[in-house]
């Protein structure tokens, strides 16, 4: 019997960990199904003035996590700036602002998510640069997971802070709200591009091959789209189906999201005509079947 693939449900991480010169990794506090240890915040610079990537989702246990990485590594925090606008990454700056005062916090907009926090907020997008000392951020616009995602090219290392489109386990859930695999394939390919060195995920472990996880993300996407369409090859099925035969070697505790991603693929072929559904207008009780 095959091993079972590797997932977060169950991984730990240090609170605080020095993955790079540049680069130190706060933990969130925020463990769950969808975060595995929690998500991870990033000190990146090598100044006394340092930006920090993601705020997590504002648990108070979060805070003293965060002001014991800036003590140890002997900096403040200069601004804020943000992956995307989902919870587990901005929900946190309410409280990083209330503990160490105004500071300037940076993202792609996404109006219909954005109102939803009490945060003042700068609009960045592809391209912009942000600057401290020893480290310059350079924003990729890479949407799919998330309307707003935005990557970051780590200049000086040609390393990359994926946010949730390259975990450091398992793989990325395209939701409902804001998702599109198609866009989300597109960005993958225009990471892929860009050759990275080390990846520094939302979520997970650093990844030391960059370009080889992203090959690899993108022939998973692949192989899953094909299992799919062979699953579909018995006859028509409802989603929870096709995730009991393609997702088999997986925790059942995972198979509500694997059935997202499942909906991802089949509203991705159901554009290129190569599906078709009937029934229930909700993609999730539809039920599909190959045109």
């Amino acid at each position: 019997m095959a091993d079972p693939p590797p997932v977060m449900v169950g991984l730990t991480l240090p609170d605080i960990d020095r993955w790079s010169e540049r680069v130190t990794v706060a933990l969130g506090q925020n463990p769950g199904l969808f975060t595995g240890p929690g998500t991870n915040t990033y000190l990146v610079g090598t100044g006394r003035s340092r930006i920090l990537l993601d705020t997590g989702d504002g648990r108070p246990e979060y805070l003293p996590v965060l002001a014991k990485a800036t003590e140890e590594t002997g900096c403040e925090i200069q601004e804020i700036v943000l992956t995307h606008g989902h919870v587990d990454h901005i929900g946190g700056a309410a409280g990083v602002i209330g503990q160490r005062g105004k500071l300037r916090v940076s993202k792609h907009p996404w109006p219909a998510s954005d109102e939803n926090f009490d945060v003042e907020l700068t609009s960045i997008g592809h391209g912009d640069v942000i600057q401290t000392e020893g480290a310059t951020l350079r924003a990729v616009h890479t949407p799919g997971h998330a309307i707003d995602h935005l990557c970051f090219v780590l200049e000086e290392e040609r390393s990359l802070f994926s946010g949730d489109n390259v975990l450091g386990v398992g793989t990325t859930v395209i939701p409902a709200e804001g998702g599109d695999l198609l866009d989300y394939m597109s960005s993958l390919e225009r990471l892929l591009a860009l050759n990275p060195g080390a990846i520094y995920p939302a979520h997970g472990p650093c990844i030391p091959d960059g370009t080889a996880k992203l090959r690899e993300y993108i022939d998973h996407r692949n192989d899953r789209e094909r299992q799919i369409i062979e699953a579909l090859g018995s006859g028509p099925q409802r989603i929870p189906e096709i995730v009991a035969v393609v997702y088999a070697a997986y925790p059942k505790a995972l198979h509500a999201p694997a059935g997202q991603s499942v909906c991802s693929h089949l509203l991705k072929l159901e554009r290129e005509s190569r599906v078709q559904r009937s029934g229930d207008e909700r993609p999730i009780e539809s039920v599909w079947e190959l045109s």
